[in-house]
C-alpha cells in the first residue's frame, strides 16, 4: 500500500511518461495482463491509456489490471491509468519513506 507521499512522487514520475499500453476494442484480456506484468518488471511504473473506442471502464478495468499483476494503481485521471510495481531485478525508482 502506498502512503499519500509516495503516490503524489508516483504521479510526478509518471507525468512524463508517454503511455506504452492503449485499450481498445479488444479491452483488457489475459494476453494484455501478461504483457503489463512483463513491462511493469522491466519499468516499474506504466501509463496505459484507454481509448475512446473500448467498452472497458477505466476505473474499473484499471483495478482489474492492478490486481492481476499485483500492481498499485496510482491513479486514473480520464481515459489513463498510472501503474506501479516495484522490480525484483531492475530496480529504477526509490520510493520516499512512509
Amino acid at each position: 500500500m502506498l502512503s499519500n507521499n509516495q503516490r503524489k512522487f508516483l504521479k510526478k514520475k509518471a507525468h512524463a511518461l508517454k503511455p506504452i499500453f492503449q485499450v481498445g476494442k479488444t479491452g483488457v484480456h489475459p494476453q494484455f495482463i501478461e504483457e503489463i506484468d512483463r513491462v511493469l518488471e522491466k519499468r516499474e511504473l506504466i501509463k496505459v491509456q484507454f481509448l475512446q473506442n473500448t467498452f472497458e471502464d477505466p476505473t474499473e478495468a484499471s483495478s482489474e489490471m492492478s490486481r492481476h499483476t499485483n500492481a498499485e494503481l496510482v491513479q486514473v485521471i480520464g481515459h489513463t491509468a498510472v501503474l506501479y510495481r516495484p522490480s525484483k531485478e531492475h530496480k529504477r525508482i526509490d520510493l520516499p519513506k512512509k
